[in-house]
């Protein structure tokens, strides 16, 4: 396995949907990581294609310009949800319950998750799921920072430094076959950690770590 039993723990391990019941209508990273972030759903995503937002929230950070033919919000609260104006539809799942997705094989041409990856107790079974629902060729961008619900996020990430948190992205890629090796994107702060913290304007690391899934020959 992946991950060894104490590193898929959380310090507060109560149900999931309990803690994220109450929508929470504010941004979890900066404006600079919010930017760079859209600049790579620009730069990768074509329009006019099916995007799954994974682990969303009431925001995607899409690019407004761009035009898709459909976009479809995965999440814990409805609420949230139902104000994101860049989505089509949207299911409420929770991944650590039923890492399942409830979509077709080859569904999608990209999948998207946002600073949401070290809440994955399940790695192994997410990223396999997120194969099978990827067309050939689709993308997969995974982004993070180095901020967290500290007390959701699993052992394994809370105890890594940000290049090993990266590490273990890549290592969920690669261990589902047909993924191609994993490209990584890093933005790192330049000022001190704790006006990070702060949220000292454009403090945010920017992480992403982005593969394809290898076209059938």
């Amino acid at each position: 396995m992946l991950l060894r039993p104490n590193q898929r723990q959380k310090l507060d391990d109560t149900d999931d949907k309990l803690f994220y019941a109450y929508p929470r209508f504010v941004t979890h990273v900066d404006e600079g990581f919010i930017q760079q972030l859209t600049d790579l759903y620009r730069e990768r995503l074509q329009p006019n294609t099916r995007i799954l937002d994974m682990m969303s929230s009431w925001v995607s950070h899409l690019p407004e310009e761009m035009q898709f033919a459909h976009v479809e919000g995965h999440g814990l609260n409805a609420e949230e949800l139902a104000r994101n104006p860049q989505l089509n539809h949207y299911v409420v799942q929770n991944l650590n319950d039923n890492p399942q997705l409830p979509f077709a094989d080859e569904d999608f041409d990209a999948v998207l998750n946002c600073v949401s990856v070290q809440y994955v107790q399940y790695p192994e079974a997410v990223f396999s799921e997120i194969y099978r629902i990827l067309k050939p060729g689709g993308v997969a961008i995974i982004s993070f920072s180095n901020r967290m619900f500290f007390q959701k996020a699993i052992q394994a990430w809370r105890d890594a430094s940000e290049p090993t948190r990266v590490e273990l992205v890549k290592n969920y890629f690669a261990s589902v076959p047909g993924f191609t090796t994993p490209e990584i994107i890093a933005h790192k702060s330049t000022i001190p950690n704790f006006l990070q913290w702060l949220g000292a304007p454009g403090g945010d690391p920017f992480y992403a770590v982005i593969a394809y899934k290898k076209a059938e020959v």
